[in-house]
């Protein structure tokens, strides 16, 4: 049995994460969980499972669950309780699916902790990767990747020496506007944004996909994972999301990692692995069926932020927290109806450009970074 502690539960990978618990209730246990506001959502996940620690977002949903819970248990609330739902217990494996740099002090705290983190906040190795990786070499805990692109890389490398490995090959399908040109995006909508043709995700990511951010800092994220050079990264656009991501080795040869696009496969394989369990209610690929797969090199002057998200990678230091705090702020806007979509990336540029890197910076150098360009984009409406 496999203690777990959530936090981000009611967001769509805190959802399938709860769902893959739910189908093995023989491997898995939920110990603490964490919601932001989404309280109906949260209760009733509280009552079905009966986790022995619960942390909310503020004081008001915290009262709200105390009277509608049907059992005993703290509940907390704030910054202090999302990490004491990371750290909780003696729970084998933190699930980190929070969305925002919110999620990089409860990852530190657990790591501190000696729990295992499954990471699906991208925010977290992005802002402070450096940190991250050397305290978890520190502590001996293992970071276990949640995105479909970096699980599919781990299980293509499967322990092989990085001398052997000529590129890591991440996967993209495009997201929503991959057929438009950058004149049609001129006047896309939120609604428009927010259908992704091939996953079913939460609004900031599908903006991200659309943006294709979110390959940019998966790109950050894989350099952290798998101690791998940028100039060893590379990006594949391929609209059918069924290979995830690929590995190239020294002699040529590929190998390749192929799935349904369901995110619950590569969620389940982070609580069970190394082992592997059969993923209940889940598609079979029928390659059959697909009949063809098509993929195309990476224009990375159509997709901005992709570019960016190399160069403020390569740029080090606090380049990648000033990106990511700017996407965070610039998504935001465009989401409330206060900016246009090509403006996200036009916004996180302004930010890049008026950012002198820190080398090596420290977590209050890191989180300075951050605060400051989140501040500087508000200005931008101006």
């Amino acid at each position: 049995m496999k203690k777990i502690n959530l936090i981000g539960s009611t967001g769509s990978i805190g959802i399938q994460t709860l769902d893959v618990i739910r189908s093995h209730p023989e491997k898995f246990k939920l110990e603490a969980l964490s919601f932001g506001r989404n309280f109906e959502e949260g209760i009733q996940q509280i009552e079905e499972f009966k986790p022995a620690l619960i942390s909310v977002s503020s004081d008001d949903i915290a009262g709200k669950v105390k009277k509608e819970m049907t059992y005993t248990a703290p509940v907390l609330y704030g910054q202090e309780g999302l990490v004491e739902a990371a750290v909780y217990g003696d729970a084998d494996l933190l699930v980190n699916a929070v969305m925002g740099r919110i999620g990089l002090e409860p990852t530190l705290k657990a790591i501190e902790a000696g729990k295992n983190i499954a990471i699906a906040n991208k925010e977290t190795l992005v802002t402070a990767g450096h940190i991250v990786t050397e305290m978890s070499r520190k502590h001996g805990v293992k970071l276990i990747p949640v995105d479909s692109e970096h699980s599919a890389i781990d299980q293509c490398l499967h322990g092989d020496s990085e001398k052997e490995v000529s590129k890591l090959i991440l996967t993209a399908s495009g997201g929503s506007f991959r057929d438009l040109s950058r004149k049609e995006l001129e006047n896309v909508t939120v609604k428009d944004a927010l259908k992704h043709p091939n996953w079913n995700m939460g609004a900031k990511i599908t903006i991200d996909s659309a943006t294709m951010m979110n390959k940019g800092l998966e790109v950050i994220e894989a350099k952290w994972l798998f101690n791998m050079p940028y100039e060893k990264i590379d990006v594949l656009l391929h609209k059918e999301s069924i290979i995830h991501s690929m590995v190239e080795y020294i002699d040529g040869s590929i190998l390749a990692h192929l799935g349904t696009p369901d995110m619950r496969v590569p969620i389940q394989y982070a609580l069970s692995e190394p082992d592997r369990l059969d993923l209940k209610g889940g598609d079979r690929l029928k390659l059959w069926e697909v009949g063809a797969l098509h993929f195309e090199k990476m224009d990375y002057d159509r997709f901005r932020c992709l570019k960016m998200a190399f160069e403020a990678g390569r740029a080090g230091g606090t380049a990648p927290a000033v990106l990511n705090a700017a996407n965070e702020v610039a998504v935001s806007l465009f989401l409330e109806g206060k900016i246009s979509f090509l403006e996200i990336e036009t916004f996180v540029e302004k930010a890049l450009d008026s950012h002198t890197p820190i080398s090596n910076p420290s977590l209050e150098e890191v989180l300075s970074a951050d605060k400051a360009a989140r501040s500087s984009v508000l200005t931008y409406l101006n």
